[in-house]
């Protein structure tokens, strides 16, 4: 029957993915460098508009990291709420703290890259580490262990930035989504072949930054200041990441599923521009777990459900269970385990829906 070989060759992919791939992720260990003391001065750059509730919160956050030399820097873009004057005040009694304002973006310019690209120009420091201000660390050694990493020829470091959790179906789904997708970027990086990162944990050489132009080459595009900065300049030989709950990054998630779907076509939209290896990876993956979930749903309603078809969902749920257990423990996160095999269900569904829209999207603002 075609059905069941279609069934049973998506079956195997994913397996492929969640065993060959996945599982690096979820077997990994920090490695030595994490005894390595950071001594390297870091600049912290963070990118606002209309932030200050969330910079009031972060800010005093950021005052008490465990680092020897830091500076923060942060970039007022155009922002009305009063966080000009702010910024201003605090930077005359903390002198780490140093405010960039912006009051108009160049026309062919994206807003987001031009305001990390004024940044990253004022940055002091070589290591440059990302978050943005609706965010905040798990602990005071966020900036110590992030910036442990740069060891030999490592120019980019891959952090894990979830979302808090809150109550609500659709912040379940947020939740899982992420961190599937923290495991997806994360395990490849390990594999050897790094295809995006997220900005609001994340960090690179400013000197490896300009030696490839910034953002230059995309500077038009809406998004990839984090993914497509990885995607096109991370290497086997120049990455690295690093997990835990002391380099964990919370941000606020979105409340609204429109807000969410929103968000997520932003991200999506960029994928058309990874280099093509890895939107044949990527691809394979999505479609194969598309397929997985139509193929069983149509066994089912052909009433072709046999025990070699339940036998083989009994093996892909627990290795979907055994990378999602162990990579959420690795990276000082949460998984709700009695609905994880309903979000994968719905996920391969979204993610149909979610990713035609973002091919097609043309007009996407940021800012």
């Amino acid at each position: 029957m075609l059905l069941y070989q279609i069934f049973l060759a998506s079956a195997f992919l994913q397996l492929l993915f969640f065993l060959v791939v996945f599982s690096r992720l979820a077997f990994y260990r920090n490695g030595s460098s994490g005894t390595v003391p950071a001594t390297e001065p870091v600049s912290v750059i963070i990118c606002a508009r209309n932030e200050l509730a969330n910079l009031q919160k972060l800010l005093p956050m950021l005052y008490r990291q465990d680092h020897p030399h830091f500076e923060i820097i942060v970039v007022n873009d155009r922002s009305d709420d009063g966080t000009g004057d702010w910024l201003q005040r605090q930077a005359k009694s903390k002198e780490e703290l140093r405010a960039v304002t912006i009051d108009e973006t160049p026309k062919n310019f994206n807003a987001k890259k031009y305001a990390l690209s004024l940044g990253i120009k004022e940055a002091n420091y070589d290591v440059i580490l990302l978050t943005d201000a609706d965010c905040w660390p798990e602990t005071d050694h966020w900036i110590q262990q992030m910036s442990q990493r740069f060891t030999g020829d490592t120019q980019i470091v891959l952090g894990y930035s979830p979302y808090a959790k809150m109550p609500g179906w659709i912040n379940g789904f947020i939740r899982f989504e992420t961190l599937l997708t923290a495991i997806q970027y994360l395990s490849f990086a390990l594999w050897g072949s790094p295809y995006m990162g997220v900005g609001r944990n994340l960090a690179y050489r400013k000197s490896f930054f300009n030696r490839n132009n910034g953002f230059q080459d995309y500077e038009t595009i809406t998004g990839g200041d984090d993914d497509l900065f990885v995607n096109r300049y991370g290497t086997e030989s120049n990455t690295d990441i690093t997990i835990g709950r002391e380099v964990v990054v919370w941000s606020s998630p979105k409340t609204r599923l429109k807000d969410y779907f929103n968000q997520k076509n932003r991200h999506l939209a960029v994928g058309k521009y990874y280099k093509l290896g890895d939107k044949i990876k990527l691809g394979l993956f999505s479609l194969s777990h598309i397929i997985f979930w139509s193929s069983l749903v149509s066994l089912g309603l052909v009433g072709a459900m046999d025990l070699s078809v339940l036998a083989v969902l009994l093996l892909r749920t627990m290795s979907l269970y055994l990378v999602f257990i162990l990579s959420a423990k690795k990276l000082g996160d949460q998984i709700n385990l009695g609905t994880l095999l309903l979000w994968d269900l719905l996920f391969a569904f979204y993610y149909l829906s979610t990713g035609v829209t973002a091919l097609a999207a043309k007009n996407i603002k940021w800012g």
